[in-house]
């Protein structure tokens, strides 16, 4: 049987998410492999990857907040907008370490934030980052996002500080970085990142490429979450057999029948009767009411 389930891997420096996508692929015998939330291969942390049956789960993901540790170096600019990039300019002087430290806590809340270039987002079907590299900028419209905490310490070298954040998912640490280093007026970069939990996922439970490539089989394939466990935040229902195969079938479950009353819209996991999950489902209004209809089956 093809292994399904969710492995939480540290990704380590200098590899892309890609990367680690193909060594899964080897490790665990199956072409069926995702994950969410891309880390630049200078990042390292946390790379939720979705393996067998679990890699339908990715288009029906809710964005999830992220916490990073990350490294501000004040005093240059970027073309990426981190130290991987052409320097673009150098600051003469740098701002006290109270003056960074207020202008870090200013960006707590909710802001706007204009991607970067070099991300994978597209415009008109394109990569960003395949046209910054051929030198081409395009327009990109800020986005509001959410900095929920963020906090400071400084370092050795007067112009690095490690930052601590927690975010909305689509929030640049990069872009961040920059913006700092605008508000100071000296300029900006990120020089470390590390991304040490993705919604409920932590680093502490994470496993490196190189630790999965020291287990057998078996110990490999025990590492893998439930795939249920993408979809915690959403509510479960048990449905009796004979209710479980109809929606097996493709058959909208009366909520009338069930005796529920989950508003339109809503998005639960339905398990069996057993409370074993077995399908993402979605309550919709029909002809004859409101019922709930499996929109994606995991365990087949």
């Amino acid at each position: 049987m093809e292994p399904s389930g969710v492995l939480i891997i540290n990704k380590s420096e200098g590899m892309t998410s890609h990367d680690v996508i193909n060594k899964i692929r080897r490790l665990y015998s199956t072409k069926r492999v995702g994950h969410t939330g891309t880390l630049d291969p200078m990042a390292t942390g946390v790379l939720v990857v979705l393996v067998g049956r679990a890699a339908k789960a990715a288009e029906y993901l809710v964005a999830d907040s992220k916490a990073y540790t990350a490294t501000l170096r004040l005093g240059i600019t970027t073309d990426t907008e981190d130290t991987t990039g052409t320097v673009l300019t150098r600051a003469d002087s740098l701002p006290s370490c109270n003056e960074v430290i207020r202008a870090i806590e200013s960006f707590r809340g909710d802001i706007m934030q204009t991607p970067p270039m070099y991300s994978a987002l597209k415009v008109d079907g394109k990569k960003l980052c395949d046209l910054a590299r051929k030198g081409v900028t395009v327009e990109r419209e800020a986005r509001r996002i959410t900095i929920h905490s963020i906090s400071a310490e400084p370092t050795d070298s007067e112009s690095d500080y490690i930052l601590h954040v927690s975010c909305s998912s689509g929030t640049y640490i990069r872009t961040l970085c920059a913006d700092i280093g605008t508000k100071l007026g000296c300029g900006g970069a990120m020089a470390s990142l590390c991304r040490s939990r993705t919604g409920d996922f932590d680093i502490s439970s994470s496993h490196t490429i190189a630790e999965l490539e020291e287990l057998d089989g078996d110990s490999r394939i025990s590492l893998l979450i439930p795939t249920e466990s993408l979809f915690t935040s959403l509510p479960a229902i048990s449905l009796p057999a004979f209710y479980e195969k109809l929606s097996r079938s493709g058959c909208e479950i009366y909520q009338s029948k069930i005796k529920t009353s989950f508003p339109i819209g809503t998005r639960l996991r339905m398990c069996s009767s057993g409370g074993d999950f077995y399908a993402l489902g979605e309550v919709k209004e029909y002809e004859n009411g409101s019922a709930i209809k499996a929109i994606k089956l995991f365990d087949i």
